[in-house]
């Protein structure tokens, strides 16, 4: 709160005090201010308990965060009840503030996944009697990985890929099969020039195949491929890879990295229903207002009792996160004060929206949710909607008869908020799960709209010490610390971190703002942009994979990939849905996958 205003007097002039009473109301001053001073002292000192919000608590959302009405006004939001400094203002920010909803930047840098002139039609690579089954893994955002390398490894081993099958027995129990989540018959058109595609097993005397079963190991590079499962493939001509999910190296060759966009950015369409009703929550959300924020919250118990962090909850918090963890017997037990100073933990829903209304956004800014069970429920939740009211899901934005087809399957809920956060003005992802990683690099990819990414390691600190400063302190600090993590074109450098969440190979910058040469970020390519704006890769690229053939490929190349180990190809003889035999649990994966 600011400081009382001083009364004036007009024209100069002073009242003076008598003479006699001078003197004694000056001891009564001093006497008044060395209380006032005791008093504000005691007043300001931080809380002796622990700073941080209980969870599941319903005093969690008043201790923190006061609305106070003032002439006739919204109210403040104001600090602790100990009377603390910091006070968070009543809307504060500016919706209208450009770089709030996108960067200026973003007009210079397009997606650019055409393939080159040496990436050679699947009409002519494409070999016979070379099959490729793929089963994924996770939920949907994890099968999505596994989809667009199952096209990119078909395309390595000059293999026909069968329409990948969908996981249906991992922990998110989907019984949805590919044609009930992406639109098929796309899938395989769009494809067509890059990988045979059909979407049933092959037949043999009016027969289904039978596949000989293969998994291979995580980011497995091209020729670990070539060296291990194509002899395989030339014996048995029909292959099934299971729990196929990062079997495929990142570093890849330019070509085939612009395939894995043409497969995750144009070829994977949702389905009609799935779309149609997405597109309606969107179009709700504007009729609304403007401009909306979409958060990926990622604050469910299974979540939170994955991370092993701690969140002031006290006894009750640890002893019902403990219970889900025991669950896992192989995952091990972690300091949960340490996993948020490393900044491994999503922040709670009142730290969002804290960054966000530092960052400039304003109390009345709409924010769409993506989340499943809040832990802590509406208590956990009291916080953000106070800086936030208006808060929409989903479930708040359709009717009962629009959501019910979806209800029962948890990757067609996903398919949803996918597309709404994707169409999002501004994305907030609270996690650094597939769900995050591959939304951003979309983002990246269709003009680097604004993705904001939590410097969770760095604000931890600072949401620790808040109740001891100004807010203006602290939006500033969090402004600051946020450079860097808010999907600014060149933000991550080309060829650091995950390629779902930075697929730099297929992202080109303009030379100039006149000339129609653009060039990759990944700065291995140039590319001409035709009157019709197809964009078509031309200039330094290696060659493509070699169309082996059967003679050539005898398995005698003995060359050690450097992504293999004594563990090497394992040929398993498990049931389709991977679940007999388990080295380990699946479900340490599958929790993080959305």
């Amino acid at each position: 709160m600011g400081q009382p205003r001083r009364r004036g007097y007009p024209h100069g002039r002073h009242h003076r005090c008598p003479r006699g009473i001078a003197l004694p109301a000056a001891g009564a001053g001093l006497l008044f201010l060395s209380v006032s001073l005791l008093s504000v002292s005691l007043l300001s000192a931080p809380p002796l308990a622990d700073p941080r919000p209980g969870l599941g608590t319903s005093s969690s959302s008043r201790r923190f965060l006061r609305r106070h009405p003032t002439n006739g006004s919204d109210g403040e939001l104001e600090g602790s009840e100990s009377g603390d400094a910091f006070s968070v203002p009543a809307r504060g920010g500016w919706t209208g503030q450009d770089d709030l909803w996108g960067s200026k930047l973003a007009s210079n840098f397009h997606g650019c996944s055409n393939s080159s002139s040496r990436f050679l039609d699947s009409g002519i690579t494409t070999q016979p009697d070379r099959y490729l089954i793929v089963v994924t893994s996770g939920g949907l955002n994890q099968q999505r990985t596994g989809i667009v390398d199952a096209v990119v490894a078909a395309r390595i081993l000059n293999a026909t890929l069968v329409v990948p099958k969908l996981d249906q027995t991992s922990f998110w129990k989907d019984s949805s099969n590919f044609s009930e989540i992406f639109d098929m018959d796309w899938f395989i058109s769009f494809l067509a020039k890059d990988v045979r595609i059909i979407k049933e097993p092959p037949e043999k005397g009016g027969k289904a195949m039978k596949p000989y079963k293969m998994r291979v190991p995580r980011k497995c590079t091209p020729r670990c491929y070539l060296n291990r499962v194509l002899p395989a493939l030339l014996k048995k001509h029909v292959i099934r890879m299971t729990k196929y999910d990062y079997r495929l190296s990142n570093k890849l060759d330019t070509d085939l990295q612009k395939l894995r966009c043409r497969v995750n950015y144009h070829s994977l369409r949702f389905t009609d229903p799935i779309q149609e009703l997405a597109e309606k929550l969107i179009q709700r959300m504007r009729e609304k207002n403007r401009y909306f924020i979409a958060l990926h919250l990622r604050f469910e118990p299974d979540m939170l009792a994955f991370s092993g962090c701690y969140y002031g909850g006290g006894e009750k918090e640890r002893r019902e996160l403990a219970a889900i963890r025991r669950r896992w017997r192989t995952l091990h037990i972690r300091d949960p004060e340490k996993g948020r100073r490393q900044g491994r933990c999503p922040l709670t829903p009142e730290e969002v929206g804290l960054m966000l209304r530092a960052l400039g956004y304003r109390s009345d800014v709409h924010i769409y949710v993506a989340s499943g069970e809040i832990y802590g429920g509406e208590d956990t939740l009291a916080s953000l909607k106070a800086l936030f009211p208006n808060f929409h899901t989903k479930e708040t934005l359709s009717s009962q008869e629009e959501l019910a087809p979806f209800l029962k399957f948890s990757s067609r809920m996903a398919a949803i908020d996918f597309i709404v956060c994707e169409e999002s003005d501004a994305f907030v992802a609270n996690n650094i799960g597939n769900m995050a990683k591959i939304l951003a690099g979309q983002r990246r990819y269709f003009g680097h709209k604004r993705t904001i990414r939590p410097n969770a390691k760095q604000l931890y600190p600072l949401f620790m010490k808040r109740g001891n400063m100004s807010w203006d302190a602290f939006a500033s600090q969090v402004r600051t610390i946020q450079k860097g993590y808010m999907g600014e074109p060149m933000e991550i450098t080309p060829g650091r971190g995950e390629f779902h969440a930075n697929p730099a190979a297929c992202i080109c910058e303009k030379t100039s703002r006149n000339s129609a040469i653009v060039k990759s970020i990944s700065g291995n390519n140039l590319e001409p942009v035709t009157d019709s704006g197809i964009r078509k890769t031309i200039g330094i690229s290696r060659p493509p994979y070699p169309v082996y053939t059967d003679e050539e490929a005898d398995g005698s190349d003995t060359e050690e990939d450097p992504d293999s180990s004594g563990r090497g190809e394992v040929i398993d003889t498990e049931p389709d849905d991977d679940s007999a035999v388990r080295q380990e649990d699946p479900e340490l994966e599958e929790i993080l996958s959305d």
